[in-house]
């Protein structure tokens, strides 16, 4: 009988403190403030860039919840595509009068140049002294993102953050996308280690909750500063800071070694 590779994990190494912290890329570790301009030069204030994610975010859960084989980058595609089209649809008020091929290049073009952007996000300020911290007191760091396998490595050596990552994992193999719970299991396997040894860092609730759900452990940064989904899994670190937050995760493990 072949077993399904996300269910192995028991059979790995048990027991052991958690020190390795898996980190959600785009928006936790990556900053979305890098496409602001461009969106607000195409769209004048009317869709933003949080628009624009979370129907992503939408996308790919409905792809990961129905089986829809695709990627991160066509599901990007797709909906910058789709916010353009949506845009020209609307009466002309402060846009361009032009119709015709010169429109359609031109919506082209900001698809393209917003696709490049995202491959080269900056990261947030208190990215790197968190990883320095994590590191300098023995936690192996991991990049974990539904980005493909090659956007998420571009976005790493971009940001500068290549020596502050031991390991990148892409869920792309999986053919689904987080928040399933067969990819946060990729991941365990991906790392040899039991599921309940690997906290996940991201600002995104249902990422946490994800997690949790997985048996992971999480820590949730609230970026946005809005209220946690209270029907969600809750986290036992929250912060508002990655620093905060990587020294919360630092505390209660040496409580947690203190009380053994």
């Amino acid at each position: 009988m072949t077993v399904a590779w996300w269910a192995t994990e028991g059979a790995l190494r048990k027991g052991s403190p958690i020190k390795t912290i898996l980190f959600d890329i785009n928006e936790t570790v990556l900053d979305l403030d890098g496409l602001r301009t461009l969106f607000n030069s195409q769209f004048k204030g009317a869709i933003t860039v949080e628009h624009w994610f979370m129907a992503l975010l939408h996308s790919s859960t409905i792809a990961a919840l129905t089986d829809v084989e695709t990627t991160f980058a066509k599901l990007a595609k797709i909906t910058l595509t789709k916010l353009v089209q949506t845009q020209n649809k609307q009466p002309a008020v402060e846009r361009r009068e032009i119709r015709g091929n010169l429109v359609k290049e031109e919506n082209e073009e900001f698809v393209t140049e917003a696709l490049e952007k995202i491959a080269n996000l900056k990261a947030h300020d208190d990215i790197i002294p968190a990883l320095k911290l994590l590191k300098e007191n023995g936690y192996k760091t991991v990049a974990f993102s539904n980005s493909s396998s090659t956007l998420i490595k571009n976005q790493i050596k971009n940001a500068g953050l290549e020596d502050h990552f031991d390991e990148i994992i892409s869920v792309e193999s999986t053919g689904s996308f987080k928040p399933h719970e067969k990819v946060y299991r990729f991941a365990a396997v991906k790392l040899a280690e039991p599921i309940e040894n690997l906290r996940l860092i991201a600002c995104h609730d249902w990422d946490t909750h994800g997690a949790l759900t997985a048996g992971m452990k999480a820590a949730y940064l609230n970026r946005s500063h809005t209220p946690y989904n209270p029907l969600y899994e809750k986290t036992d670190i929250k912060g508002d800071t990655m620093i905060e937050i990587a020294e919360r995760i630092i505390k209660i493990n040496k409580q947690r070694a203190q009380n053994r």
